[in-house]
């Protein structure tokens, strides 16, 4: 059973559903997807906003390993995505010498906003964290507690963790970032990182035409008789 956790925010409920589909419509294993909702996590994420945020799961991403119960590895996505192809594969790129796997980009935003006016806050392995692969057994440190209270740079440029190797990489097709890496027609997951097609600015984008032919999969219904 391949195990992901998916960012959910409510004001883009859309964008997890779609990259859900994309994921299963794929999968040549079973796969197990949780969305992080707020709502959901009230007894484990009592963090207060700070404004810098520029989703709800900004920070209850870190969440992965305590959710997992500490056992075994699970994957963490941002919702911005879509999987092209089968998340099978990254799930076969797990190597038990690493407490964490990320693609590790070196990635600099050009602009001061993003997506629904947020800040688009600049820092050290700035999009790390957006897909992870957690060997959950090591990441004890992300107690809720730790969560609760380290601050964004501790947890997004994993201070928690003893030292720098213990991060794996990850090609860098399964987080490619649509607007700053060059168009590939082999990427593996494509991540609209700064605004996707669901917005008008963005909506002749890179692999927007993909994005909406997701959802409209999605949405099929059968008529039956």
């Amino acid at each position: 059973m391949i195990r992901i956790f998916i960012g959910f925010d409510s004001k883009l409920p859309a964008l997890f559903h779609v990259f859900s589909h994309s994921i299963h419509c794929r999968a040549s294993l079973p796969v197990s997807i949780t969305p992080l909702i707020q709502s959901q996590l009230k007894n484990i994420y009592w963090r207060q906003p700070n404004g810098l945020e520029s989703t709800e799961f900004s920070f209850s991403r870190f969440l992965t390993p305590h959710l997992s119960n500490y056992e075994g590895w699970s994957i963490f996505a941002d919702n911005d995505i879509i999987a092209r192809d089968d998340i099978a594969k990254l799930w076969a790129l797990r190597d038990e010498q690493y407490s964490i796997m990320v693609i590790k980009h070196q990635y600099q935003p050009r602009e001061e906003n993003k997506f629904l006016n947020t800040v688009q806050t600049k820092y050290e392995k700035k999009n790390w964290s957006s897909v992870i692969l957690f060997n959950n057994a090591k990441c004890r440190a992300l107690t809720p507690e730790y969560v609760n209270s380290a601050s964004g740079l501790e947890l997004h440029q994993f201070k928690w963790l003893e030292n720098e190797e213990q991060i794996g990489a990850i090609p860098s097709e399964w987080n490619h970032l649509v607007g700053y890496d060059e168009y590939a027609t082999d990427a593996k997951m494509v991540h609209f990182t700064s605004g996707g097609p669901y917005f008008n600015e963005y909506r002749d984008c890179n692999y927007s035409d993909e994005w909406f032919s997701e959802r409209e999969d999605m949405l099929k219904v059968k008529q039956i008789g």
